[in-house]
This record gives structure tokens, sequence and C-alpha cells, in this order.
């Protein structure tokens, strides 16, 4: 796996370039049929047999490279759970911290499950597996957290998304007086912070999407930190609605042939069974993970952070495309 991570590098990169020629334009669709599409030509130019475990898309029917997709000219067997842009919204408004991304195992060690909700919590290395339980309360957890980190609950800085579904959740924060950081999304590159040294976070909590959280416990995993998660059906998240019990009874259906089952928590070895992991997160704007992706008069430039779980290395990458190579990606009609 490990002299797969420049391959799959490119992969992230001709996404983020892609996406970059929609940046700030105000169609996050086109951005993310952009990123789909130049992910889906790289991967199939490379040498491995990719087959896509989990992907981001169906929930809120964007483009997607599908669930059981197989791509690549034959090679390395491996999985891939895949977001080709991780803030599409952020794209298409030109804000800080989107990203390409993607994780990859041998075949069969990532969890697959549809494209649905996901309830998440991740903490730092530091602390251990038994420090987190998502069958208990919030405040027994952060609790737990802050003993396990030898700090007080007040010093305490947790990550989540700035959902409406999480105001009372951010509302629960602020009164148990820890700090709060609300990213508008981008889920993966708040769990990466809580891994990475030398930041301030110490905790995400949030329900997002299930791609997002099978490749956030991948690099989790690989960093050395700690995660549970579950699946969660869209009634229990959007409202007990007509419709979507309708579409909560399909993803029932869906997670039982996949062979796993909602609202049952799930611990990193249940979503990634293998610590021979690698995971790509390109910069489409410059974030707090990587910088995005930076236009010259002849040139383009991108930053890659690369992470090899089998090795424990930590790799920041930095590439210099040609801008007719860039171009090649996409025909941008506005």
């Amino acid at each position: 796996m490990n002299q797969l991570g420049l391959t799959l590098t490119q992969v992230t990169e001709a996404a983020a370039l892609a996406a970059y020629q929609w940046l700030g334009r105000g169609c996050k669709n086109a951005a993310d049929q952009a990123a789909v599409s130049a992910m889906r030509k790289q991967l199939n130019a490379s040498e491995i047999e990719a087959r896509i475990a989990i992907g981001e898309g169906e929930i809120d029917d964007a483009p997607m490279l599908y669930i059981g997709e197989e791509l690549g000219r034959g090679g390395a067997k491996i999985d891939i759970a895949v977001d080709p842009i991780e803030g599409t919204r952020m794209t298409a408004m030109g804000q800080a911290n989107a990203l390409a991304v993607l994780a990859a195992t041998e075949r069969g060690a990532l969890l697959q499950a549809p494209d649905m909700y996901m309830e998440k919590l991740v903490t730092r290395p530091q602390a251990s597996s038994a420090t987190i339980n998502l069958s208990q309360p919030l405040e027994e957890n952060l609790i737990n957290i802050a003993r396990a980190l030898n700090k007080p609950l007040s010093q305490l800085a947790v990550a989540t998304l700035a959902k409406p579904r999480h105001e009372k959740l951010i509302a629960q924060l602020h009164s148990l007086g820890v700090k709060v950081y609300a990213f508008p999304d981008g889920d993966v590159a708040a769990s990466l912070l809580v891994c990475l040294p030398d930041n301030d976070i110490d905790v995400m909590v949030c329900t997002g999407g299930a791609p997002e959280g099978v490749i956030s416990a991948a690099v989790v995993k690989a960093l050395g930190g700690v995660m549970q998660a579950r699946l969660l059906t869209r009634d229990h998240v959007k409202g007990a609605t007509p419709e979507n019990i309708r579409l909560a009874n399909k993803e029932h259906q869906r997670c039982l042939q996949m062979g796993t089952t909602p609202n049952r928590i799930l611990t990193l070895d249940d979503m990634v069974k293998t610590d021979n992991i690698i995971f790509c997160a390109t910069g489409i704007t410059k974030g707090d993970v990587v910088n995005g992706v930076q236009k010259y008069a002849q040139h383009l430039t991108t930053e890659t952070l690369l992470v090899q779980g089998e090795t424990k290395t930590i790799r920041m990458i930095s590439s210099t495309h040609q801008a007719d190579t860039a171009n090649e990606l996409i025909t941008l009609k506005v």
C-alpha cells in the first residue's frame, strides 16, 4: 500500500484542480461534477484496481462516484472512501477549508454503508478508546476526555458543524463552558485537526455524512486518535415526516444488504479493519490543514497532506501543474 501514496495524491490533486475552476462562482453542483469527473478520470488512468466502498453524493442527489464502482487500469486491489469535494458550498462561495479527500485500504477493510447520516465523536491520541462511549451523555464523554487530557473542562476545545441540526448541541456545549469552533462544513478537516499535533481542538462531535465519517475514521486510526460513530437514518436526523420515514426505510434495507445496522455504535476497528491506510487531502481553498490551489501566470500549485498508517508517516506534498494541463480537466461554462 505504501507505494500507492503518490498515485493517490494525484487523484485528489486532479479533483482539487478541477474544483478550483469553479471557485467562488456560486455553482456547487457544477464544482462537484467537475471534481467527480476529474477524480474518476485520474483513477481510471492509474495502475490500480480501485473499488468505491463508500462515496458522497447520494444523500443530497449530488454528482458522485458510485458505491461499488470499479476503477483503474489494473494493479493493486484497493477499496476507497471518497469525497471529491468536502465543502462544496465553501468552494462555491470561495470560503476556507474546502478539500478533495480520499482514504484507501486493501479490499474489504472499509465499512460499506449507504451515503446517509452518521453521528461522530473524535478525540486526541492521548486519550484511550475507553475514554468515549456514544451510549453515554455527551457531558459525561467530555468530562472523561478532559480528565484523560489532564485539563479542566473549561479549557476543552470542541469542533462541530454550524448546521441548524446542531443548534441545541452548540448551546449545550456553551452551557458546559467549553470552547466551541463551529465550521460551516468539513468534519474530515475538523477530525484531522483533533489528531494532528500543535492544534487547539481536542474534540470533534457532529452529525454529518457517513462517507466523511469513514474517511475520518481512516485518518484518525492512521494518526492514533480515538473515535466512535453510528449510522443514523434520515427520520432520526431530519424529523419523522412521511417522506423521511420512506427514505429511512430504504436506508435500513440498504444497510442490511451491506451488512451493517443503523444506530449501532461503531468503533474504529468496525469502520477500518486495518492499519494499512493511505489518506490524501488536497486543498481547494486555503484552510487550517493545507493551502488551497494557487494560480500563477503559467502554472498552478497544490498542497496535499499524505498520511500512511502502516509507517505512521505524515507528508506535505507541494506540486506544480502546468496551466494547460490543469485546464484540460474541465471546460468552464458560466
